[in-house]
């Protein structure tokens, strides 16, 4: 399953609007070693995402899961 931009702008229940912001995205991509502007374009693997460990990452990947299922 491909994660993409528009997952990461939708996730609900992280701040007063849906999405991570771009800034906090960009560093957590970059911090990670994974292509920003490929990720902008076509999206990462689910697995790839799911593979840093990190928390949010990891419930992006749930709701990215979730939001295809529906």
């Amino acid at each position: 399953m491909i994660v993409t931009l528009a997952h990461l702008r939708s996730i609900p229940g992280y701040g007063p609007k849906p999405g991570f912001c771009a800034s906090g995205s960009r560093a957590f991509f970059k911090r990670h070693g994974l292509d920003w502007d490929t990720f902008r374009r076509e999206g990462i693997a689910a697995e790839e995402l799911a593979g840093t460990g990190d928390a949010l990452a990891i419930a992006l990947v749930e709701w990215a899961r979730k939001v295809e299922s529906a």
